[in-house]
């Protein structure tokens, strides 16, 4: 059994690596994230699992040629930096951890609550010590009252509507299927995805990087927000055209927004965004708790331990891996 070989492209928490280590021989990559697909490749060669985040780039080569490999445990539920149609052909796992949707809805509660109560803006004001006896600082708005859009209505979406309604906001929601028990339990209302970008107050994405999702949000769609709507993003990067909305932002076409997420990873030191102060911009901090990044290393482990066991896994993004096992 040890002789198994489950290489981890990037650090996880202690509990995980010790779980697989179990069961197999665990080895933590010594070149960096991302991992240079030269070495990634050379250390797949053995391998039956990889453990990777959303940095590395696990290819068709990188599969092709990984002839052992037997799943691909990616820590996040995002899986667009996984060749999903190649892996699914070699039959070859891709383990996904949907157990993150508390930790990104609370940030988009918390980023939604930043750009109403100018949160920033009111730090800085303190700080540079302009608060002074009768200096009056510019006032926020209140979220009850106000409408919240939610374009992709699955886990994570449905997290930010419970918060959302205990906040007494109106929630309408956009999605490719109507979510009859968010409506029922939220009031949530079902709408096109025109009406939602003019009706809402806050509009924040939550939505998988697709050939369809990929800039989803682009002039057209910004210039149809109200200049008063703050846009928020903790999804993908490149489901808004990043120009376009820095573009909306400096001409002061919508009133702000808030990402998580950009186009490029780490954020370029040259990106205009920076220069705005009519956005807030957060690390890709999404999942970044202790417990939730726990929870997640330990539930790709699971799958890892479970398919090297001969098991299916639990939390699989090509589920129709296992309709080809069984028709």
């Amino acid at each position: 059994m040890k002789n198994r070989k489950v290489f981890v492209t990037f650090p996880i928490a202690k509990v995980a690596i010790d779980r697989m280590a179990q069961i197999a021989e665990v080895q933590l990559s010594p070149y960096g994230v991302p991992c240079p697909k030269d070495k990634l490749m050379k250390e797949l060669a053995e391998a039956e699992a990889v453990v990777v985040d959303g940095t590395t780039i696990i290819d068709a080569q990188v599969v092709k040629a990984a002839q052992k490999l037997r799943i691909v445990a990616r820590v996040g539920v995002g899986f667009d930096n996984v060749d999903l149609k190649t892996a699914t052909e070699r039959g070859v796992y891709v383990g996904i951890t949907p157990v993150l949707s508390d930790a990104v809805a609370e940030l988009t509660i918390a980023l939604m609550l930043a750009l109403s109560r100018k949160l920033l803006e009111a730090h800085g004001y303190v700080k540079s010590r302009k608060w002074t006896e009768g200096s009056d600082f510019p006032h926020g708005i209140d979220l009850s009252g106000k409408t919240l859009g939610i374009i992709g209505l699955g886990q994570i979406g449905l997290e930010v509507a419970r918060r959302a309604s205990g906040l007494r906001m109106a929630i309408q929601y956009h999605d490719v299927v109507r979510r009859e028990e968010a409506e029922r339990l939220y009031d949530a209302k079902y709408s096109s995805l025109e009406s939602l970008l003019k009706d809402s107050d806050f509009i924040t994405l939550h939505l998988p990087l697709t050939s369809t999702t990929q800039k989803l949000i682009g002039r057209f769609e910004l210039g149809l927000m109200k200049p008063t709507a703050y846009l928020i993003n903790t999804a993908r990067g490149k489901v808004v055209d990043q120009v376009a909305l820095w573009e909306a932002l400096k001409e002061r076409r919508i009133a702000g927004a808030a990402l998580d997420v950009y186009e490029v990873e780490p954020i370029p030191r040259d990106e205009p965004l920076l220069e705005l102060d009519n956005v807030i911009l957060t690390p890709h901090i999404g999942s970044a708790t202790v417990e939730t990044r726990t929870k997640m290393a330990l539930t790709a482990a699971e799958d890892v331990i479970r398919v090297l066991e001969g098991k299916e896994p639990m939390n699989l993004a090509n589920r129709e891996l296992l309709k080809r096992q069984t028709g």
